[in-house]
């Protein structure tokens, strides 16, 4: 039998990933300070709070409802790149979805593609230009096999922008001296997927 997720699922995963960015705020601020303008870990803080509290008060009915109404709040509450970039992936995740009241770790797997493309779309960045993409394409690919290899596979994409020279966003100013850092996007990307199966597993999710 194939294991389905409603609205209450993704609910709590928003809520464990606002817990998430609250604890790792000051190191995402502090990857951010070496690479880009040190307010990544307090712009995402601040978004993922405002998304817990309106989730609060008028809880949607479907998983794509929660993904659109958290991704909304993500563009009107965050500032810089940050809250656009999250704000479509969920957003578009969510559309993606439409009006289905439970889907599969697959359908989930299919909206977060419609995401990332859109993201990538959105900053014109692809895999190995040291953005949060090089953290969500594979993260998205992964989570057709299970949760867990979402989780480590976002991990890994995103220790994976250590060595390489930013080519877009605030970074690409850097040129060579972006070489040598973990990209912060990349790194809050991983914390996501973290979560996912962290909520999937508290449900009896794989």
């Amino acid at each position: 039998m194939t294991e389905t997720y409603g609205a209450e699922f993704l609910v709590r995963w928003l809520e464990a990933t606002a817990a998430a960015v609250d604890r790792e705020a000051d190191r995402l601020t502090e990857l951010d300070s070496a690479i880009g303008d040190a307010d990544h870990g307090a712009n995402l803080k601040r978004g993922f709070a405002a998304v817990t509290e309106l989730l609060a008060k008028e809880p949607p009915a479907t998983p794509g409802a929660v993904l659109v109404t958290a991704g909304r709040q993500l563009i009107s509450t965050v500032g810089g790149a940050s809250g656009p970039l999250y704000g479509t992936l969920l957003r578009r995740a969510g559309k993606a979805l439409g009006e289905e009241e439970h889907v599969s770790r697959e359908r989930l797997a299919d909206a977060f593609g419609a995401g990332v493309a859109a993201v990538s779309q959105l900053g014109g960045a692809q895999v190995g230009d040291k953005t949060m993409l090089d953290a969500l394409v594979p993260a998205v690919e992964a989570l057709r096999g299970s949760f867990g290899a979402a989780r480590a596979a976002a991990e890994e994409g995103a220790l994976a922008t250590v060595p390489l020279q930013a080519r877009k966003g605030r970074a690409s100013y850097l040129g060579e001296r972006s070489i040598g850092h973990q990209d912060p996007g990349a790194t809050s990307s991983a914390l996501l997927f973290a979560e996912l199966e962290g909520a999937a597993g508290a449900e009896g999710g794989s």
